[in-house]
């Protein structure tokens, strides 16, 4: 059985990751593929409960670099459970955040050091990297603006991520499109600051020339 495609959806607060992960997933599906999506942090009960720790603000006092080994162990439990065993069945996997989001938000948001985050990547990563990673561009001002507005709609409250300042959302979306600049081969940068079916029709154009389908 050939190995399943992995594919990440990466970018700022209120993007649109969680809604284009699911828009691709049915076009996946009409073609016949077997996919699944999942997210980060979390994806397995494990690293379901270290995101609860993440997300409410409990790790802050660990610092930056606690918080980045609680992101890899959770993402360490979701590889070994989730994505790797989908993937050898064949399975497509869609996730929403890998481990471009902790480059961006623990590395260039909070500092901490790039080598420590390599190190970390090879040793739970390794091979197992996405084929295509969409990073949704969008100004920082206006992907808060869709929290805020969500949030006031009786959706979640903000997380402790989705409450950090202006710059820091500024420093994730210049760290994002660097990656994509550095890795042209994975990552595609798409335009989110328009209507949700737009993009997806660009999500998906870049799914069938980068995974040939």
């Amino acid at each position: 059985m050939a190995t399943g495609k992995f594919i990440s959806f990466e970018g700022g607060e209120g993007a649109g990751k969680s809604t284009q992960a699911e828009l691709l997933r049915q076009r996946l599906r009409e073609q016949g593929i077997e996919v699944m999506v999942t997210r980060e942090p979390g994806g397995s009960p494990r690293a379901e409960a270290i995101r609860n720790v993440l997300l409410s603000g409990k790790a802050k006092g660990f610092g930056p670099m606690g918080e980045a080994l609680l992101f890899y162990a959770a993402r360490d439990s979701h590889l070994e459970l989730t994505i790797r065993p989908a993937l050898s069945r064949g399975r497509w996997v869609i996730c929403d955040r890998f481990f471009d989001s902790t480059r961006a938000y623990q590395g260039a948001g909070a500092g901490v050091p790039i080598a420590a985050l390599d190190a970390l990547e090879r040793i739970v990563v390794g091979q197992t990297r996405p084929d295509l990673t969409v990073i949704l561009d969008l100004p920082p001002d206006v992907g808060l603006a869709r929290v805020s507005s969500r949030t006031e709609a009786g959706g979640p409250e903000a997380d402790r991520f989705e409450q950090m300042n202006l710059n820091f959302h500024q420093n994730l979306r210049r760290e994002f499109l660097a990656i994509a600049e550095a890795e042209p081969w994975r990552c595609v940068v798409i335009d989110a600051n328009r209507p949700a079916e737009a993009v997806a029709q660009d999500v998906w154009t870049a799914a069938r020339e980068r995974l040939e389908l």
